[in-house]
């Protein structure tokens, strides 16, 4: 526990020199990626989201930290442009839809296949098993299981369970994006 002295620094401190972060927000399309950026950004979720074109690019201010957001489309044709906009950033956020059993083979094998690329070595990942209100969604063992993430050893690997409708651990979520922020 900080001492009262120590707290009224790192307020004193907050006030004049804030923490920036970039990250991608990456997944397959309807995985709730664009859900994501506006449960952070305003606390708001929308029932009918319209897909990401291309991408989207967000700044939020959270906890003394400016978090840039690249919200990138999830449909096929866009996934080819990942990697750019992944190289450089402080984290790799990847959202899969934790209640669509059929897709995980594909967000699998799409991860894997970025994380591959040499510029991205070492970039810490955050993988997101969303829709965690839904009945059928499987919790985050299964999905380290199934996406295979403990191979990924040669970087920083955290994986948990939320839901962007409930707003089901979106805290830690914000948490582990303020740890990671320079």
């Amino acid at each position: 526990m900080l001492s009262w002295w120590e707290q009224f620094l790192e307020w004193l401190r907050s006030l004049f020199f804030l923490k920036e972060m970039e990250l991608s927000l990456i997944g397959l399309q309807s995985a709730g990626k664009t859900s994501l950026v506006n449960v952070i950004s305003t606390g708001d979720y929308k029932e009918d989201m319209i897909p990401t074109v291309g991408f989207n690019m967000r700044k939020v201010t959270k906890g003394g930290v400016v978090i840039k957001l690249w919200d990138l489309g999830g449909q096929p044709r866009f996934r080819g442009m990942w990697e750019r906009y992944c190289r450089g950033v402080q984290a790799i956020v990847f959202v899969v839809d934790a209640s669509d059993l059929d897709t995980i083979d594909d967000a699998t094998r799409e991860l894997h296949g970025l994380l591959d690329r040499p510029l991205l070595e070492n970039i810490p990942l955050l993988v997101l098993a969303n829709k965690n209100d839904v009945p059928e969604a499987v919790g985050v063992e299964e999905i380290v299981s199934r996406m295979n993430l403990k191979s990924l050893t040669m970087r920083e690997v955290a994986t948990y369970s939320i839901s962007c409708k409930s707003k089901s651990n979106i805290h830690l979520v914000l948490e582990w994006l303020t740890k990671h922020a320079k």
